[in-house]
């Protein structure tokens, strides 16, 4: 392209101008660096695997799990409490499931107890 030597792009067609083509190797270059980047860290963290080096820390995993299982429970607790005035009102006007469902879906509710907007 430095050489100003046309020439076609199979995949991006005749219309391609310079500027298209100048935009996909810069974001090309920018991919093969990431790769590359990648690649070295999965090496070197096989390789202090394969030293025995524990990686990540480990010590309080069943404690964050617990906590993590806990404050879960209590969000699904949360938001079925929310909901299910609306659900029911809902299967009192004869709506299946699916239909309480739509509604709750037009209304926002979603499962962690918010509303999108």
């Amino acid at each position: 392209m430095a050489n100003k030597t046309p020439f076609i792009a199979a995949q991006l067609g005749r219309d391609a101008d310079p500027f298209m083509l100048h935009l996909y190797a810069a974001l090309s270059e920018k991919e093969r660096e990431l790769i590359s980047t990648r690649t070295r860290t999965k090496a070197a963290l096989q390789i202090l695997k394969a030293r025995g080096v524990q990686l990540g820390n480990q010590t309080n995993l069943d404690e964050a799990r617990l906590k993590s299982n806990a404050i879960n429970k209590k969000l699904a607790s949360d938001f079925a409490r929310t909901v299910s005035d609306i659900i029911e009102g809902y299967r009192i006007k004869g709506l299946s499931m699916g239909n309480v469902a739509n509604e709750l879906n037009k209304l926002g509710a979603v499962a962690n107890g918010t509303h999108q907007q």
